[in-house]
C-alpha cells in the first residue's frame, strides 16, 4: 500500500475550513458514498492495543432524534444535521473482549491464537491494572471522534462534537445498556447553514510558537 499523496496545503485548508457547526442546513443530506467513507474512517480509528473499546450508533430515525433533542439541552444540531453519531464505550471491558480482539487478529492475519498468547497476556495484565477501565475506554473513543471530524473536513462535510447531553438519557432512549454500551460523546454531521454566523468568524487559536515547543 502506497502512502497517500495529499499536499500540506490541502490538509491545512480543510482544517482551517472546519469549525464546530452550530446551525446545519436541514435540507441537505450527505451522499451515501460519502457517508460510507466516514463510517469506514471511524472503523479505521486507532486504539490502544487495537482493542476498539467502542461502538458507533448512527441515529437515522427522526422520531428517536426528536427524543434525543430533549436530552441534549435543545441543541438543534441533533435534529437538523444530516447524520448523528453517538459514540459509545463497551462498558466494563474485560478479558473476554481481549480474547475477541485476539481472535479477530488471528483470523485477519492468518496466524494461530497460540502465536498471540504472549501479547494477549500483556494486554490482559494491563487491563487488570487500569483503575478505571470505562474512563480509559472513554479517552480512547475521543481518538475516534477526532478522526471522524478530520475525515469529514477533508471531504467537505461539517461536524459538531457534542458533550452537552445527558448520557444516561441517551442510554435509555437508545437501549444501550442492554447491548453493553454507554454513550460518551455525540457528533452531528452535515452541511452548514448560510445563517450560521459562526461560519464566517475567524478561527481563534494561540500562535504556533506558544503551543508547540521543540525540546
Amino acid at each position: 500500500m502506497t502512502a497517500p499523496n495529499l499536499s500540506s496545503e490541502s490538509v491545512l485548508e480543510a482544517l482551517n475550513w472546519r469549525y464546530a457547526t452550530k446551525k446545519f442546513d436541514a435540507s441537505k443530506k450527505i451522499p451515501a458514498d460519502t457517508w460510507s467513507a466516514l463510517e469506514k474512517s471511524l472503523v479505521l480509528a486507532p486504539s490502544s492495543f487495537g482493542l476498539e473499546p467502542w461502538k458507533f450508533f448512527v441515529v437515522d430515525d427522526a422520531a428517536v432524534r426528536a427524543k434525543l433533542l430533549e436530552a441534549s439541552w435543545k441543541q438543534a444540531q441533533v435534529v437538523d444535521a444530516s447524520h448523528l453519531v453517538v459514540l459509545a464505550i463497551n462498558s466494563g471491558l474485560d478479558e473476554a473482549d481481549v480474547d475477541r480482539s485476539m481472535a479477530r487478529t488471528a483470523a485477519v492475519r492468518d496466524v494461530t491464537l497460540e502465536s498471540l498468547a504472549g501479547y494477549s497476556n500483556v494486554v490482559k495484565g494491563f487491563m487488570k491494572n487500569v483503575p478505571d477501565v470505562d474512563g480509559w475506554s472513554t479517552r480512547q473513543t475521543y481518538i475516534a471522534l477526532g478522526q471522524l471530524m478530520v475525515s469529514a473536513a477533508m471531504l467537505g462535510i461539517d461536524t459538531c462534537p457534542i458533550e452537552g447531553f445527558m448520557p444516561d438519557k441517551y442510554d435509555e432512549i437508545l437501549g444501550l445498556p442492554e447491548m453493553g454500551y454507554h454513550a460518551v460523546v455525540v457528533c452531528a454531521a452535515g452541511y452548514r447553514s448560510e445563517e450560521d454566523k459562526y461560519a464566517h468568524l475567524a478561527k481563534v487559536r494561540f500562535p504556533l510558537e506558544d503551543m508547540v515547543q521543540h525540546i
